[in-house]
């Protein structure tokens, strides 16, 4: 993986997506001169076309970027990709349009956009017939040496067998600090030197996953491994980083402590992300007021009561505020006020509010939330106070994810489905304490960019 911006992405992803921008280049390039060749006009200048031909590449790539084409579902099925990438070019003209009239002459004009965006699927899918197989195999996988054969072990043993993981496992050592359950471990006296053992197997990255380090750990041979070039990881750093989420089963109070990324309080990030959010929220109600007022007379039409709602959630550092939404369910969905998770399929949904779920138009009315400052577009989705209280006793580092405001979408939101119950919302919270650890304005706008897939896809609507 490399890291970018403090949030790794895997080579293969990298790699085909700046070979899809060069693809992009050429297709635009393609375009102009067969426009040019077919009405018997001079091709010109490179530079005259310049600006027209970034401007195409840049739109059609940010477009799949946004609806998951670098997903490890499309990266392994060519139908997948190829449904996605035409979704992706649909986007990529809209965005061009848009362009053409806010800042004319920077984009293709739309003779010239037809032959590129014809090139541009061509070029798409004819990569990804060749490099399909390639990008799936060994060549950009990294070979691990794993230290320890208990359960710690098999938990990235699991994680190998999933087909999109970004490495091999080239071997175990048993540490003799607890049963093995690992058949193929080989037992830490067998080995007579270990720095060469890692050298022997062409390993690139040692893993800790020690049950217990008292008396087990090599700190000598750890230290001659670091200087050979190997890079030397703990379990919970790893698991971080292939998952894109912290587990909750491997990390304690220290790796938190000692970890140096977490980054809220800083000044000028901070800053420029309330800025944006002032922006995109004074843009987002006034482009959807209307779309907002309709649903609401739609509503109103279905259901007895009012069409919006306030309810109260967890804010920055625990402090309570109240949210304005939609309302999807019948008027009296909670009877008694008791706190009741929503299910798949809930009979308390209306006609029109399982639409609006699905396409995320009842979260719209936040944006007030955002503007005012109790909220921001991109961080952990805020929870009612009934589900916070029980959640903090059950699961440790939850009251982690309230150092940062909450937000309408987040990491979790696009990466895992709608939480339901105490299990879902373990998982969403490793994924929330990712962000909170790891933000930079480059993680928001891969958020903000794949919550268009989710939204596309209804991904985890109930």
């Amino acid at each position: 993986m490399i890291r970018l911006f403090k949030h790794y992405i895997p080579y293969p992803v990298i790699f085909l997506g700046l070979i899809d921008f060069l693809l992009l280049l050429m297709a635009g390039e393609a375009g102009w001169i067969l426009r040019a060749l077919q009405i018997d006009m001079a091709v010109g200048s490179i530079f005259d076309r310049l600006a027209p031909i970034i401007s195409f590449a840049f739109s059609l790539q940010l477009a799949l970027i946004a609806v998951g084409v670098y997903s490890p579902e499309a990266l392994q099925s060519l139908r997948f990709a190829a449904a996605r990438i035409m979704v992706a070019i649909s986007l990529g003209v809209i965005l061009l349009a848009l362009l053409a009239f806010a800042m004319p002459g920077i984009t293709l004009w739309r003779s010239n956009s037809l032959y590129a965006v014809g090139l541009a699927i061509l070029f798409l899918m004819i990569i990804r017939i060749f490099l399909g197989a390639m990008l799936d195999s060994d060549i950009f996988k990294r070979r691990l040496l794993i230290l320890g054969a208990g359960p710690r072990a098999g938990s990235i043993a699991a994680l190998e067998k999933q087909q999109e993981s970004g490495f091999i496992i080239a071997g175990y050592v048993e540490m003799n600090e607890g049963p093995s359950l690992v058949d193929t471990a080989i037992r830490r006296q067998d080995i007579t030197n270990l720095p060469q053992h890692v050298i022997d197997l062409e390993v690139s990255e040692v893993v800790l996953a020690l049950e217990e380090r008292r008396n087990s750990l090599p700190v000598a041979d750890l230290l001659t491994i670091k200087t050979t070039g190997v890079h030397v990881n703990d379990l919970s750093s790893f698991l971080e980083r292939e998952t894109g989420r912290v587990d909750l089963d491997s990390v304690n109070p220290s790796w938190f402590i000692f970890s140096d990324r977490f980054s809220s309080g800083r000044r000028l990030s901070s800053t420029f992300k309330r800025g944006f959010d002032i922006f995109l929220s004074f843009l987002l109600l006034a482009l959807t007021g209307p779309v907002i007022l309709l649903f609401a007379l739609l509503i109103r039409l279905e259901i007895h009561g009012g069409s919006f709602f306030k309810q109260e959630r967890v804010g920055l550092y625990g402090q309570k505020f109240k949210i304005l939404k939609l309302r999807s369910m019948c008027a009296d969905a909670e009877a008694g006020g008791k706190a009741i998770w929503a299910t798949e399929n809930d009979p308390r949904i209306t006609r029109v509010g399982r639409f609006i779920r699905k396409v995320r138009i009842d979260e719209l009315p936040q944006t007030w939330s955002v503007l005012k400052g109790e909220m921001s577009f991109v961080r952990p989705r805020s929870e009612r106070p009934e589900f916070v209280d029980d959640l903090q006793t059950k699961m440790p580092f939850y009251s982690e994810r309230h150092i940062v405001k909450p937000g309408i979408t987040g990491w979790a939101q696009i990466n895992y489905p709608y939480g339901a119950s105490i299990e879902d919302s373990r998982h969403k919270l490793e994924y929330d304490l990712y962000y909170a650890k790891n933000y930079t304005p480059f993680l928001d706008l891969l958020i903000i960019l794949q919550t268009i897939r989710v939204v596309l896809w209804s991904e985890g609507a109930r």
